[in-house]
């Protein structure tokens, strides 16, 4: 399997005003707040990575794809979506996902640069 964090880093950093440091040992994304961190079994977690998801977002991929998403541990409670990326990925669908993770931390002004 190729390693997709060269991937998942170019998705956010292709984002307005996004830093990358490592947080919790794991590289993690901001737009002044935290919206992905990736996960590499460094606590057993599994390979892939954690996001901020629209409300309700989380519980219905769930529900349909527990093959594909989890929930994750400490802030899987305020709705983050966990996303394995150790099984056949979709990068279109994880480009909309990371998306969606900005469009819900980042300031209006930069949500605003993104359009529709």
């Amino acid at each position: 399997m190729t390693d997709p964090l060269p991937r998942l880093r170019a998705l956010c950093l292709a984002l307005p005003e996004v830093t990358e440091k490592v947080s919790h040992g794991e590289p993690t994304w901001f737009v002044r707040k935290a919206f992905v961190s990736y996960t590499d079994r460094h606590h057993d977690d599994p390979l892939g990575f954690w996001c901020a998801a629209p409300p309700g977002v989380q519980q219905g991929l769930l529900a349909e794809r527990p093959d594909r998403f989890f929930r994750p541990p400490y802030v899987g409670g305020r709705g983050w979506l966990g996303v394995y990326l150790d099984v056949p990925v979709d990068w279109q669908e994880i480009a909309e996902i990371v998306t969606d993770a900005y469009r819900e931390v980042a300031p209006r002004k930069l949500v605003a640069l993104l359009g529709t």
